[in-house]
């Protein structure tokens, strides 16, 4: 009677690579498999390997994968932005539209991060020393995000109100910043605008555009022809700065 071959447990290593400048988290999963196979997802690039391989095999799957990378990055403009935020250092400048904000950062032993912006335009980074994985510059950009909205917010919400004035004449409800990738913007059936905050990193006849976009949806939830119109004759450029977005748009963000 044949006796059946246990199977190993898969084990994860995650870490980060700097290829030719830009950081990529990289996950490593050790798994019942008789292949090694490469691939770049949403959050990572993924390297599996079989389980029980000699170090020395390890090591030369490793170093053929960190050459794929390479690959795959210089090929490719979208894996680059993708992937290539900053990482914030103290006393470090972050530029946002016509703003500029200092950065005082502190590591401490806490769980959570946390910050504020100061009256003479310094953000204070309160950060957890704990969290130093691959997710730790997606949240220090969720943290930043969310305090320059609170500081744009009202110009934002000037806009939306000048912009609705001129063009649309709607009632509209809350004006929001969220940080995010989906869309740079939408409109509910309630009337909420809701931007993403990656567009204050853009121009302002860009942000006008999106803006502009948005109410329009007011008058017309869809893209038909009729909203079109719309919005060509409250800017009749924004094929323009569709084009700016697309060309653009990728490299917006903290």
């Amino acid at each position: 009677m044949r006796r059946k071959r246990n199977k190993a447990k898969p084990t994860l290593q995650q870490l980060t690579l700097d290829i030719g400048g830009t950081t990529v988290p990289v996950r490593i999963y050790k798994e019942y498999r008789y292949n090694v196979r490469a691939s770049i997802g949403k959050t990572a690039a993924f390297l599996r390997m079989p389980h029980g391989l000699h170090a020395r095999e390890e090591e030369r799957h490793l170093n053929w994968f960190k050459d794929w990378l390479h690959e795959q990055v210089a090929k490719s403009d979208r894996i680059n932005r993708h992937f290539g935020h900053r990482a914030y250092q103290d006393g470090d400048t972050l530029e946002v539209g016509k703003k500029q904000y200092r950065l005082a950062i502190t590591y401490e032993d806490r769980k959570t991060h946390s910050g504020k912006l100061l009256p003479d335009g310094t953000i204070a980074l309160k950060l957890s020393h704990h969290d130093q994985g691959p997710e730790f510059t997606k949240r220090l950009q969720h943290l930043l995000s969310r305090i320059v909205a609170q500081d744009f917010l009202p110009e934002i919400t000037r806009r939306v109100d000048d912009l609705n004035d001129r063009f649309f004449q709607q009632n509209i409800g809350e004006v929001r910043l969220k940080y995010n990738h989906s869309n740079w913007g939408s409109c509910s059936s309630k009337g909420n605008i809701n931007l993403s905050t990656r567009l204050l990193f853009a121009p302002d006849d860009v942000i006008d555009y999106v803006i502009i976009h948005e109410l329009a949806h007011r008058i017309e939830m869809n893209h038909s022809p009729r909203f079109w119109k719309l919005v060509s004759d409250a800017m009749p450029d924004y094929k323009e700065k569709e084009k700016w977005l697309k060309v653009h748009g990728g490299k917006l963000g903290f």
